[in-house]
């Protein structure tokens, strides 16, 4: 299922592919065979890789394309009164059953000038979807790079999450990127229509106005008894075990289970050497009931007051007495501070009390870290010491701050089989004629060298075939090599309206 609810049809597209086609049309040329290449100029971010992305959207897109009356009657009065109406009872009878897609598979890793995607067909028919393909391919292909690019930088045994929703750039973009987050290499979502549709699982914790929102009366009775429950504590060995309510799991009473997490602030401040007054009542209130509604998902967001004095001594007092009622917490998250420090100090702390109360889980709660996180950041993670499990990341990974914009473009390249060329100043943007078939070619232990081109007439490289291979645009650049394997790139998934090759990529996520 798609994300995009209906947005992508026919008129999804700019005004001048509708012009030129009322253009082809008038001037007889509407069935000429044409060849279009789309392809990008630079790898975004300054990198050096891009990960393609949004072909199932696209074969949606071609497999609804059908303009209706309404879009007809619209078109007809946006269109200059000179247009001929036979046009409009044109474009009513055509669909994309007279066009062939070829592309690279979804997730393939591409490089620039290199055709990532060929569209052939009637030249009208190649024209009024060159939009909206490039609208599809542009903004999925840099997302999914942009989250390649942050799962590599904290590596494989960290999670991602994606929690870009209120930050995106509107509804459709907040669920695209969700969707291409998941296909980069993300582990889970905040936004929940996006679990639905793709299947993605959904996490998310809870935000400092839940914290901020508990100041009950009834902080006050348990901070009158915080001595008596300090003396109490003093009385416990360092084992835990003896002294665990024999409660398995049964329902939590707030006032009994406020009470055992008072009492337990009063044990773990000898432990951690804390005083009654620094830590926040209410905020303990807050993770108490939080607990209670999720007793099983437990995990608290620590820096609404401060993370070391309050909101830590108090998170470890919710779930050790969340323990006595069967239950073990996941962990916690911070969202200011100098996360590498505090997630360090955080650890040691845990580590401290799982020893103390000789509970070995405690020591491998989770910690969460979020706070505008860039790739930047996690590169200089991992250059200093720091314990964080996940990585929360929203901003700037679906907005994609570096770059905004991929640059695909979409170039006639054949004209009934005449090869076409795009000539310009700007020496970047030349086109290269002709229709191309693209082969990655393999090394003989099975690394990837490089992608070659060649026109489609000519024949294909054989395996330890000895290849010169040169680069499109600078002569001085060449190379002999000899493949132990080869691969052809483009493959023909849309075949006059019938889909040749499954798309479907959703079920877990593929790239790292």
């Amino acid at each position: 299922m798609g994300s995009h609810f209906g947005v992508v049809q026919p008129i999804f597209t700019d005004f001048y592919e509708l012009t030129m086609s009322y253009a082809y049309w008038k001037a007889g040329k509407a069935n000429d065979t044409a060849t279009f290449e789309m392809f990008f100029r630079k790898n975004p971010f300054n990198g050096e890789f891009t990960i393609f992305a949004g072909l199932q959207d696209c074969i949606e897109y071609l497999s609804s394309f059908k303009f209706t009356q309404d879009d007809i009657e619209y078109l007809q009065k946006i269109m200059p009164s000179t247009v001929d109406p036979d046009f409009f009872d044109y474009l009513l009878s055509i669909d994309t059953k007279g066009l062939l897609l070829w592309s690279v598979k979804e997730c393939s890793v591409v490089f620039p000038k290199v055709p990532i995607m060929r569209v052939e067909g009637p030249v009208v028919l190649c024209q009024l979807v060159e939009s909206t393909l490039l609208n599809l391919v542009n903004y999925a292909s840099l997302v999914t790079t942009n989250a390649t690019r942050y799962r590599l930088a904290c590596g494989p045994s960290k999670k991602l999450y994606e929690f870009g929703l209120r930050r995106a750039q509107g509804p459709d973009g907040a669920l695209s990127a969700s969707k291409y987050a998941y296909l980069g290499g993300y582990d889970g979502t905040s936004n929940v229509l996006a679990g639905k549709i793709y299947g993605i699982p959904v996490v998310g914790t809870h935000a400092h106005s839940f914290v901020s929102a508990f100041q009950s009366s009834y902080e006050g009775e348990c901070i009158s008894d915080f001595g008596k429950f300090r003396r109490e504590a003093t009385d416990l060995n360092n084992s835990y075990d003896d002294h665990l309510l024999d409660l398995n799991r049964q329902p939590m009473k707030l006032n009994e289970f406020l009470k055992r997490c008072w009492y337990w602030s009063a044990s773990l401040s000898r432990v951690l050497k804390y005083h009654s007054d620094q830590i926040h009542p209410g905020e303990l209130n807050a993770f108490a009931n939080y607990a209670i509604a999720f007793p099983t998902k437990f995990l608290g967001l620590l820096d609404t007051y401060d993370v070391l004095k309050s909101g830590l001594p108090n998170f470890c007092a919710v779930a050790l007495a969340l323990h006595e009622f069967g239950y073990q917490a996941i962990g916690i998250r911070i969202d200011s501070g100098d996360i590498a420090y505090l997630s360090l100090k955080i650890r040691n702390t845990f580590q401290l009390i799982s020893s103390h109360y000789n509970l070995p889980w405690f020591a491998q709660l989770q910690i969460l870290a979020s706070n505008d996180l860039t790739e930047d950041t996690l590169h200089s993670f991992n250059q200093q010491d720091h314990s964080i499990d996940a990585f929360c990341v929203g901003t700037n990974l679906v907005t994609c701050q570096k770059q905004p914009a991929l640059g695909c473009v979409y170039k006639l390249v054949e004209i009934n089989g005449t090869p076409t060329m795009k000539l310009s100043a700007d020496f970047e943007k030349l086109t290269l004629p002709g229709k191309k078939v693209v082969y990655r070619l393999y090394s003989q232990q099975g690394e990837a060298l490089l992608d070659l081109m060649r026109r489609s007439h000519e024949d294909s490289p054989n395996v330890n075939e000895r290849i010169l291979c040169r680069h499109p645009t600078q002569a001085s650049k060449r190379v002999f090599v000899v493949p132990g394997r080869v691969e052809q790139l483009l493959k023909l998934y849309w075949n006059y309206g019938k889909l040749i090759i499954t798309t479907t990529v959703f079920g877990k996520s593929i790239i790292y």
